[in-house]
């Protein structure tokens, strides 16, 4: 059952109506499809969602490219039922095999890859990149003939239910995407991970750097220059299968931690700055604690939450599990063709993580002396020992993850949600943030992971559907039941066990909705802190700032 428009969900915002929600009588339940809209919401322009919707990019996103008739050619046969392992990241690009011949690359759910206009593989999310060139010529192939009658490919779909094969084309530049899967994500969805691995790609090289070395040579190896880089690609793929929310959301996942706290540490980031300091985020275990941003740099500009999330994302990679380190760092939705110079450092022997963006390339030494005030100043607030307390509450097995459980919100039946706040002032945007539990029982296991993060991608995918979208749905699986709401407020998806009745559903949303609220403030950045860097000390270091290069 799906449900739509103002009548159908309560006020934005307000836990007490949502009592007195009335859900139509229908109810989706999996294998009988979409029921008929009731005659009362389908005057609202609300409809049910069972064809194909016409997907767009999410936003931000390049000038999308113009819609291509869909095609139901198919690339390979079919393949191994869709509860198929995945394969570990050791077995991604460069690993051996991967001919489409092959079963075991077959049986995978879903495939990345990367490559140049002239049809020279890049990268691959399984098997090997020399193996699998015939399958990227045919890829290009494709492309160059749909141009050559003055359009742009943008999906084909074979099949007609949801899992069936669909392959999603990206093209940036010199570079070409291809997602080909058979999982119930969205053309949109494949997309904006396209965006994704194309990001973290331009991270490390720039996207104009990419464009001169493709204008020069066309059939150049981009391997050798992002060599070591395709581990990042695979946990950023990974990372989508198993906990979808900061790419789903667009919104980073913040540690909980007490208001106090998270507002002295933001407050000994402010006081330890260094000249050409554009950034400081601390982070642990892929989540942010706080950040304090330069006031002149990135204010007007809006640092993209997807920026934030690939910095998370890259201080995760194992070169940075120990020491410090220096590195030239890109932000593609901040400025993708220029960089900034990124201090990185683990504090203490906790997994703690210091991370300095500027703009000066020498400052390696002035980055590492606000390292040991930020670290001396951390010990002083006891924040190492809070932190480390949380991590240990955190049940994953590298307990470097601080979380917390759902059933700190005290909801019988509530399994696991996603929670995003959309209420925050307009000048705190450039920080949209999620919360979500921990992943527990039922979902301790890579396969009800990745099921779960399937219900997620379908209920978002019909929330935001671009010629039908909803505000209110709920659905009754074979193992869980689900509700996902949208409004001016919030965004949430919520799963419950599959006993919970319309009714305890209602109340258990309006708990969470309750405790979400009297939480907010440990939950979420509600104020980030931001500080006016000194002035540099020789204006002769202007020619090192990468950070405008092109512009």
């Amino acid at each position: 059952m799906e449900a739509g428009g103002d009548t159908a969900a309560p006020a934005p915002g307000g836990t007490e109506d949502l009592e007195d929600t009335q859900f139509p009588s229908e109810e989706t339940r999996e294998g009988e499809g979409v029921h008929p809209v009731p005659p009362d919401l389908k005057e609202e322009g609300l409809e049910e969602t069972g064809s194909k919707d016409k997907d767009q990019p999410p936003s931000p996103s390049p000038p999308p490219q113009s819609e291509a008739p869909s095609s139901t050619s198919q690339l390979w046969s079919p393949v191994a039922p869709e509860n198929s392992p995945t394969r570990s990241p050791e077995n991604g690009s460069g690993g051996h095999g991967g001919d489409p011949s092959d079963e075991d690359w077959r049986s995978q759910r879903k495939h990345v890859f990367v490559l140049s206009e002239a049809g020279k593989p890049i990268y691959s999310r399984y098997g090997s990149v020399e193996a699998l060139s015939a399958t990227m010529g045919v890829m290009t192939a494709l492309v160059s003939f749909v141009q050559s009658a003055g359009d742009a490919i943008r999906a084909i779909y074979a099949g007609e239910q949801t899992e069936d094969h669909k392959l999603v084309f990206l093209q940036q530049g010199p570079l070409l995407l291809v997602a080909m899967s058979r999982t119930p994500q969205s053309a949109a969805q494949l997309r904006g991970e396209l965006l994704a691995v194309h990001a973290q790609i331009v991270s490390t090289l720039t996207r104009a750097s990419v464009a001169r070395i493709f204008a020069h040579k066309q059939n150049y190896d981009l391997r050798r220059l992002l060599a070591g880089s395709e581990r990042t690609l695979d946990r950023l793929l990974d990372s989508v299968e198993q906990d979808p929310g900061a790419l789903l959301l667009g919104a980073v996942r913040c540690v909980p931690l007490a208001r106090p706290l998270r507002d002295a540490l933001g407050a000994l980031l402010r006081r330890c700055t260094a000249p050409g300091l554009a950034l400081s985020v601390l982070a642990v275990g892929g989540r942010l604690i706080t950040a304090a941003q330069e006031r002149n740099v990135l204010a007007e500009c809006r640092l993209d939450p997807a920026d934030l999330q690939l910095l998370l994302d890259w201080v995760g990679a194992p070169a940075f599990a120990a020491g410090e380190a220096w590195a030239p760092v890109c932000l593609p939705r901040f400025n993708p063709d220029g960089f900034f110079y990124a201090y990185v450092a683990r504090l203490d022997a906790m997994p703690v993580c210091l991370l300095l963006l500027g703009t000066q390339r020498e400052a390696f030494h002035a980055m590492a002396a606000c390292r040991r005030l930020v670290e001396d100043g951390m010990h002083a607030l006891g924040a190492m020992r809070a932190l480390g307390e949380a991590a240990s509450f955190s049940n994953t097995s590298s307990a470097s993850a601080p979380a917390y459980s759902v059933q700190a919100v005290g909801a019988p039946g509530l399994r696991h949600f996603l929670y995003k706040p959309l209420d925050i002032p307009d000048h705190h945007r450039q920080l949209p943030q999620f919360t979500s539990p921990e992943l527990e029982a039922p979902y301790s296991r890579e396969e009800e992971r990745q099921r779960l993060s399937d219900l997620y991608h379908r209920l978002h995918a019909r929330l935001h559907s671009t010629s039908r979208p909803l505000r209110l749905i709920y659905h009754v699986a074979e193992k869980e039941t689900l509700l996902a709401w949208v409004t001016s407020k919030f965004e949430l998806y919520t799963c419950l066990s599959p006993l919970v009745t319309k009714a305890g559903a209602i109340l258990v949303v309006t708990k969470l909705l309750r405790w979400v609220k009297k939480e907010e403030d440990r939950l979420f950045i509600r104020y980030p802190p931001k500080y006016s860097t000194p002035p540099a000390a020789s204006t002769d270091q202007a020619a090192h700032n990468g950070l405008f290069t092109g512009l």
